[in-house]
């Protein structure tokens, strides 16, 4: 499977994956993220229901705070 993951071209040996599996699989850990799929944001509840198919555009975004 091939998806854009950042902006980046990446490849799965799955055929699909879910966002929490995405997550593990590259090794997010960061405690605050923002996920779009195709533009669609999707919520934390539902990070083991969305699944990533091939040629999906997905965005992991870390939301920082500061001032």
């Amino acid at each position: 499977m091939k998806i854009s993951l950042n902006n980046r071209q990446e490849t799965f040996k799955q055929t699909s994956l879910t966002i929490n599996e995405l997550l593990k699989e590259k090794n997010f850990t960061f405690k605050f993220l923002v996920i779009k799929v195709n533009g669609k944001l999707i919520k934390k509840e539902n990070y083991d229901d969305t699944v990533i198919k091939n040629g999906d555009d997905v965005a992991v975004v870390h939301l920082i705070s500061g001032g």
